[in-house]
C-alpha cells in the first residue's frame, strides 16, 4: 500500500512541476573574447564554464555549437562527434591566443551528440580526450561527453535561495543525511543495477528525510566518474552530474524538488585529486597539464591518483569555477570538500625522500592553501547561500572561520574525526571497561571550540571490514540497538552539527556497499523500526531547541553537570540557549546496570519536564530539592534503565 501512494504521489508533483512554463534563461555569449582569456590566465575567470566546454548558439545566421578547450602544449587540436562521423579532417580547432586555449563553432552540431578533443601531443601521439568542461557524459563504461544545453529550467526555489543568503550558517540546525543515490533505494526494472532517475528519488528521498527530521542531504558522488566502486571520489566530469541516474535537468528538478520540501543539498566535492583513466585529465595534451609533473607531487601513492598543481592559475580557475558552477547552475547549498588533509600537507602518504619540501623547508602545500582560502573567500562573496565543510582529519589550525582572515582556510564547518574516532572506540567497548575509558566522550569538549565541527559518522566508518554502526556495538542484539540508541542521544546533545550516513538510522547488519540497496527489509522488524524513529525523535528535539544548534560554537552554550562519574559511567551535562529559556539536561547511562533514586546536580533551582526518554515509564517532572550533589546547590532524583536516556527540559518558565 504504501508504495503504491507514493508512486501516486510522486507522479502528481512531477506532472505540476513539468507544467511549469519553461522560460529560457538569457544566454551567455559563449564565444572567448581576448579579456575571458586573460581572466583565465590570470585564474579568476570565475564564470568560465560558460565559454571552456561546449556551448549551442548562432554564429553568422548558423545554428551549431562552439567548442572551448585548454591545451597549453598541444601540437593540433581537432573536434570530433557524431557531427562528423568522428572523422577529424577539416575539424582542427584554432588558437585563440598564446594562452593554450583552442577553439572551433561547428554549423550543425546539436544538443544530444557525443564529441570529444583529439589531440595531437607535441611527439605525435593522437589523444581522444573528454571535455574537461563537458556538462554531460556518456554512462559508463562509454565515456564520450555530450552537448548539452542548461538553460530552461524553470527554478521554483527562489524564495529557498534569498533566505539562505541571510541566514546565518552557524546558528542555525544543520543535521545531515548523508546518501549515496545509487544505494539508497533501487527499482527492479530489469537493468543490471535499477538505478532510479533523480527525479524518481527526489520525492521518496524528500518525504524519508522530512519525515526522520533531518535539514539536509549530503550526495556523495554526483560530478561524472567511470569507477562505481570509487563511489564518486575518481572524478572524470568535473563540470557533469553523473548519468547513471539522468540528465543534468533531471539533476536540477532533484534539487528543486529539495528545496521546495525545506532540504538543504550539499555535494561531495573533489579538488584533491582525479584519476589516471586514458580519456580523463591525466596528461591531457601529452604533458602534465592539470597535475604536478614531478610525481613526488604529483601522484598519490595510496590512491594511483594525479594530484591538481595548485601553482598553475588555469587550474585554479577550472577549480574554483567549478566550486560556483554548482552553486550558480545547480542551486546547492554547498559543497563537502573530501580529502582536505591530503591537500594540506606535501608529505601525505608519502615516505622520507619521496616528497618536495616547500620553499621554507616545511611539509605544507603552500599552493594548495591559498587555493583553499581562494575558493572560500570566494564562494562566500558570491554565494553566501553556501557553505563548505572541510574533511580534514589532522590538528591542522584554523581550517575554519572567516575567508578574510589571512590565517583561516575559510570554511564554514570541518568534520570532528577526533570527536567520531574516539565516540566509536567507546561504544565497541564493553559496559564493563568503559569506566576505564571514561575521558572518551569527555574530551571532545576540551577542543570543542577551538573550530567549528560537524560530527559525523560517515559512509567511511561502516565499510572495508569496519561493521555497521549496529555491527560495532557490544552485547546481545538487545544490547546493541540500546547501546545504539544511546550513542546517538550523546551525539545530539553534544555541541557542534550533524551528519549520519544512510542506513544507520534503522541499523543496518551490514556494512554499505554501493553494488546493491539498503536492506530495506529490515524496518519490518520492530527493534529496527523502534531505532528509526528513535532517530527521528532526536532529530525532532534538534530542530526544536535552539539549545542545540544557536551555541554549537560558544562555550556558554555548554556546560557538564558531572564529566567524572567514571564508576557509573553516567554521563550528564546541560545545553544552554542564548536567552536561558528552553534549556535541556541529559543524563545517560552507558552501563546494562539500573540506577535507582540516582542524584545528580541541578543548574537551577525548579522544575524539569522530560521531553525524551528511553523508557516510557520514567517520570515525566522532577523538582529539585535543597541537596548538593555534583557541586551545585540544588538537586534531583531520577530512576535511571540500564542504557538510559533522559532528556529534561528546564528554564521554560
Amino acid at each position: 500500500m504504501a508504495k503504491k501512494a507514493a508512486k501516486k504521489t510522486t507522479s502528481k508533483k512531477m506532472q505540476a512541476v513539468e507544467k511549469k512554463p519553461q522560460a529560457a534563461a538569457p544566454k551567455v555569449d559563449p564565444f572567448i573574447t581576448e579579456f575571458d582569456a586573460y581572466l583565465f590566465g590570470q585564474g579568476t575567470h570565475y564564470e568560465i564554464y560558460n565559454k571552456m566546454g561546449a556551448h549551442p548558439c548562432v554564429k553568422d545566421g548558423k545554428e551549431g555549437v562552439y567548442f572551448a578547450v585548454w591545451a597549453p602544449t598541444a601540437k593540433e587540436v581537432y573536434i570530433v562527434g557524431d557531427f562528423n562521423d568522428w572523422k577529424a579532417y577539416g575539424y582542427d580547432m584554432s588558437l585563440v591566443n598564446d594562452g593554450g586555449i583552442y577553439e572551433r563553432f561547428v554549423p550543425g552540431a546539436k544538443v544530444g551528440q557525443n564529441y570529444k578533443f583529439l589531440i595531437i601531443a607535441a611527439d605525435g601521439r593522437a589523444l581522444y580526450k573528454a571535455d574537461p568542461y563537458a556538462n554531460a557524459a556518456q554512462l559508463r563504461p562509454d565515456n564520450a561527453s555530450v552537448i548539452t544545453d542548461l538553460s530552461g529550467f524553470a527554478w521554483g526555489d527562489e524564495k529557498w535561495v534569498e533566505e539562505k543568503k541571510k541566514e546565518d550558517h552557524l546558528n542555525v540546525p544543520v543535521n545531515i543525511y548523508e546518501c549515496h543515490l545509487g544505494s539508497w533505494r533501487t527499482k527492479d526494472d530489469g537493468t543490471e543495477y535499477g538505478f532510479m532517475n533523480y527525479r524518481e528519488i527526489a520525492p521518496q528521498l524528500a518525504e524519508y528525510v522530512n519525515k526522520l527530521n533531518y535539514t539536509h542531504v549530503e550526495l556523495m558522488g554526483i560530478a561524472e566518474y567511470p569507477f562505481d566502486g570509487s563511489w564518486g571520489y575518481q572524478v572524470t566530469g568535473y563540470y557533469a552530474p553523473t548519468a547513471r541516474y539522468g540528465t543534468p535537468k533531471d539533476f536540477m528538478y532533484f534539487v528543486n524538488y529539495m528545496h521546495e520540501q525545506g532540504i538543504g543539498v550539499i555535494l561531495d566535492w573533489v579538488p584533491a585529486h582525479f584519476p589516471k583513466d586514458d580519456f580523463g585529465l591525466a596528461n591531457f595534451d601529452g604533458s602534465c597539464v592539470y597535475e604536478y609533473a614531478d610525481p613526488r607531487k604529483g601522484e598519490h601513492p595510496d590512491w594511483g591518483t594525479k594530484v591538481f598543481d595548485y601553482s598553475k592559475n588555469e587550474v585554479i580557475n577550472f577549480l574554483v569555477a567549478n566550486a560556483m558552477f554548482w552553486v550558480d547552475q545547480y542551486h546547492v547549498d554547498g559543497l563537502r570538500v573530501d580529502a582536505v588533509a591530503s591537500m594540506l600537507y606535501l608529505d601525505y602518504g608519502r615516505t622520507e625522500g619521496n616528497w618536495i619540501p616547500n620553499k621554507f623547508g616545511g611539509n605544507g602545500n603552500l599552493e594548495a592553501i591559498s587555493f583553499l582560502k581562494h575558493v572560500n573567500s570566494q564562494l562566500k562573496e558570491r554565494f553566501p547561500q553556501a557553505i563548505t565543510i572541510a574533511e580534514e582529519s589532522t590538528a591542522w589550525p584554523r581550517v575554519t572561520g572567516d575567508p578574510n582572515n589571512g590565517e583561516c582556510l575559510g570554511f564554514t564547518f570541518k568534520w570532528n574525526m577526533g570527536w567520531m574516532h574516539d565516540f566509536l572506540e567507546y561504544m565497541k567497548l564493553d559496559p564493563y571497561f568503559r569506566k576505564f575509558n571514561h575521558n572518551k566522550l569527555t574530551f571532545s569538549t576540551m577542543y570543542a571550540y577551538s573550530e567549528r565541527f560537524c560530527l559525523v559518522l560517515s559512509h567511511d566508518e561502516v565499510v572495508h571490514l569496519k561493521c555497521s554502526m549496529l555491527g560495532k556495538m557490544p552485547g546481545d542484539r538487545d544490547d546493541k540497538f540500546a547501546n545504539l540508541m544511546l550513542g546517538y542521544a550523546y551525539m545530539c546533545g553534544h555541541p557542534g552539527k550533524k551528519l549520519l550516513f544512510m542506513g544507520q538510522e534503522f541499523g543496518q547488519w551490514n556494512e554499505w556497499s554501493e553494488a546493491h540497496q539498503l536492506d530495506w527489509y529490515l524496518c519490518e522488524d520492530e527493534c529496527h523500526r523502534n531505532l528509526r524513529d528513535w532517530v527521528g525523535k532526536l532529530n525532532g528535539l534538534y530542530k526544536s531547541y535552539p539549545a542545540l544548534y544557536e551555541t554549537d560554537f560558544t562555550p556558554e552554550g555548554f556546560q557538564w553537570i558531572n564529566a567524572d562519574d567514571k564508576d557509573n559511567s553516567v554521563y550528564r551535562w546541560v545545553r544552554k540557549s542564548k536567552d536561558g529559556k528552553k534549556n535541556l539536561l541529559f543524563v545517560l547511562n552507558f552501563t546494562p546496570v539500573e540506577r535507582k533514586n540516582f542524584r545528580i546536580g541541578a543548574p537551577i533551582k525548579g522544575e524539569y519536564r522530560l521531553v525524551l526518554s528511553t523508557d516510557e515509564t520514567m517520570t515525566k517532572t522532577l523538582k529539585t530539592d535543597d541537596c548538593y550533589c555534583d557541586g551545585f546547590g540544588d538537586s534531583l532524583i531520577i530512576d535511571l534503565p540500564k542504557y538510559g536516556v533522559a532528556i529534561y527540559e528546564y528554564g521554560y518558565i
